[in-house]
């Protein structure tokens, strides 16, 4: 028998896995980038953030790590903000062309000097603003919905 807690998280991950294909599969950049290397992976990547600050996470989030995401060639499909198990979560999924890249990537971000000085300047002015980080590869299966809407 499955525990409810690990039903719910298999039910977030399909409810994603569904917005996500229909979400690549509307946009024709993404349709054509799944089609022309059918290597293209997605990263769920789930935060969980705190009532008494999740303002300032968001502000950090859309203001600043957005930006120099993109400077590194992040693709940011789409973000939420979730309610489970008694906790907030910020969930968002990125797309990408394959497991290196993604790790090349992460790593140039998470070495940048001015995303260093934001997140201690954040911390500083409002404590720690994430808690646990869940992270999950997605791979998109031969008979996935985007390869039906793309057509």
């Amino acid at each position: 028998m499955i525990h409810t807690k690990t039903f719910l998280r298999v039910a977030l991950v399909i409810v994603f896995i569904v917005v996500m294909s229909i979400t690549v599969g509307l946009s024709q950049t993404s349709s054509k980038s799944v089609k022309a290397t059918g290597n293209v992976i997605h990263q769920l990547r789930i935060y969980e953030i705190f009532d008494g600050n999740k303002t300032a996470f968001h502000e950090r989030f859309r203001d600043h790590a957005m930006r120099i995401m993109a400077r590194y060639g992040f693709k940011i499909v789409a973000t939420w903000e979730s309610r489970h198990n008694n906790r907030t979560e910020f969930i968002y999924l990125l797309e990408w062309a394959d497991r290196e890249t993604m790790k090349q990537r992460w790593a140039a971000f998470m070495a940048d000097q001015e995303w260093a000085e934001i997140k201690q300047a954040t911390a500083e002015a409002h404590g720690s603003l994430v808690g646990d980080i869940e992270d999950r590869i997605l791979e998109l299966t031969d008979y996935s919905l985007s390869e039906r809407l793309a057509n």
